[in-house]
């Protein structure tokens, strides 16, 4: 395998986003169709640890953080080729970095994820609530 390169804040496309979104389980979850939602999604976003191949983006942790108190980790997504290589630990640790040291990190598992999680150092908490506009 070639070298993966990781990359913090550096900009996405919405055609590479939605490119690698379609080569995960997330890609059923997200308007992967929708590109004013996926650009909203990454224009707005203030943490994006990326993983590239030359110039193939294979693998994101996008979240929305204050740095000091709390980071949601939106989306991790590793494309299903590069998976079971390390690239989603190493994505979370690289935006576990770019916090302050008592950030909690915070995330909605996606089914088929939930025991990846505690693998890499996730706690599971139970009294989580969701409000949706429409």
């Amino acid at each position: 395998m070639d070298a993966i390169i990781y990359k913090v804040n550096f900009k996405i496309t919405v055609d590479d986003y939605i490119d690698l979104l379609s080569t995960t389980s997330l890609g059923d979850r997200r308007p992967i169709t929708n590109r004013q939602c996926i650009e909203g999604m990454l224009k707005n976003s203030n943490l994006i640890v990326s993983a590239w191949i030359d110039r193939k983006l294979i693998g994101v942790s996008r979240s929305v953080t204050d740095f000091y108190y709390c980071c949601y980790l939106s989306d991790l997504a590793v494309s299903e080729h590069f998976q079971k290589y390390g690239i989603g630990k190493k994505l979370i640790d690289l935006t576990m970095e770019q916090l302050q040291s008592n950030c909690n990190l915070i995330l909605f598992a996606a089914p088929q994820a939930t025991g990846y999680y505690p693998k890499v150092g996730f706690t599971q908490h139970l009294s989580a609530w969701i409000k949706n506009k429409n």
